[in-house]
């Protein structure tokens, strides 16, 4: 069934995403140039669209009797209307967040939620009430962070393709059926919608698709991960290092610099890699490694010891801070570990 149920929704986006290329422009959903965009001609967007309608379509023809469909459905559709009003007339911040809001208390309030967290010396704690703050804060923040990273052609796409294949593959390791059904369902659609969004890019998946895809892999996470040890938390921020390492690096970035945290600025990853001469396709095929290289730690950590998981994290931190000084993510002046270096290889 998981494979029908890919093809699907690969074919059905194949069909769809031609047709939004064509109805975007008529609709006013074109991303036009400016200072911060890399692309130099008005595109269409809505791109998202077909993804969101392959999925949805998929879920009501493969999944129709399971009730937990339903809540993710309504949470989606909202999301995705939020979505198309913004790339037709660009929402303010708070209206976006009022939607992201909607859309994750419609799953939250069917019982989707990170209830409790087992300690490593076997201590539970309930989050009682607080389940709910956390869990929306869980869905709004991957919901944020996947739009964060959409900022050349089949980035976010990309990235949300590895998460999504990393998520559905554990899945089926752990023997979850409808995390497995639903996470190919989404691969299908996004793998066709790269077909068109990769560089040259034809068409942009825009905020319908950006946000459509964080809100729908921060839910499959909480369906796999739903109750959970500490350690076994960190599976899912491993398996989305990408896009939350570079929201809460732009987030650091702006309140040092004194800008408002939602300020959109061009210091990105992807911006700084093009910055110090990586071509378009190249950034993006850079990014694309390092997602998978997380994603790969955290099929290890899920199946290695306590303290090898450790050792796996440590490396990655260890890395990731690197790719952080080398690129200038933080800032210019942030360079602890390689003025260190530099410090030490001068004294020698």
């Amino acid at each position: 069934m998981e494979l029908r149920a890919f093809l699907f929704c690969f074919f059905l986006a194949m069909i769809v995403t031609p047709l939004i290329i064509k109805i975007a422009p008529f609709l006013g959903a074109t991303d036009v140039p400016d200072e911060r965009k890399v692309h130099k001609k008005p595109m269409p967007r809505l791109g998202g669209f077909a993804i969101y309608l392959s999925v949805a379509l998929g879920l009501l023809l493969y999944m129709p009797d399971d009730p937990i469909v339903y809540p993710i459905l309504i949470g989606a559709t909202i999301i995705v209307c939020t979505g198309i009003i913004d790339d037709i007339i660009s929402l303010k911040p708070l209206y976006k967040l009022a939607g992201q809001s909607i859309a994750a208390l419609a799953v939250i309030m069917s019982g989707i939620q990170i209830e409790f967290i087992n300690l490593p010396n076997q201590t539970i704690i309930h989050f009682g009430f607080w389940s709910i703050p956390i869990t929306l804060l869980w869905i709004i923040g991957v919901t944020n962070s996947i739009n964060l990273v959409d900022g050349l052609d089949g980035l976010a796409a990309g990235i949300s393709s590895i998460a999504l294949l990393t998520i559905s593959s554990m899945a089926i390791m752990v023997g979850n059926e409808l995390v497995m059904l639903i996470g190919f369902m989404m691969l299908g659609g996004t793998l066709a919608f790269l077909a068109f969004n990769f560089y040259p890019a034809k068409v942009f998946m825009g905020d319908t698709g950006a946000l459509f895809l964080g809100f729908m892999i921060s839910v499959l996470s909480l369906l796999g991960f739903k109750n959970v040890t500490l350690f076994s938390l960190v599976i899912p921020i491993l398996i989305l290092g990408v896009p939350i390492s570079d929201t809460l690096i732009a987030m650091l970035r702006r309140t040092i610099q004194g800008k408002p945290i939602m300020k959109a600025d061009f210091s990105h990853l992807h911006h700084n890699l093009l910055k110090l001469g990586y071509s378009h396709p190249q950034t993006v095929i850079v990014i694309y490694t390092l997602s998978a290289l997380f994603c790969l730690s955290a099929v290890l950590f899920s199946q290695a010891t306590l303290i090898n998981s450790l050792v796996v994290v440590i490396l990655l931190i260890f890395t990731l801070e690197i790719i952080v000084e080398i690129t200038e993510a933080a800032g210019e002046k942030y360079r602890p570990i390689l003025n260190k270096i530099q410090s030490q290889q001068s004294k020698e």
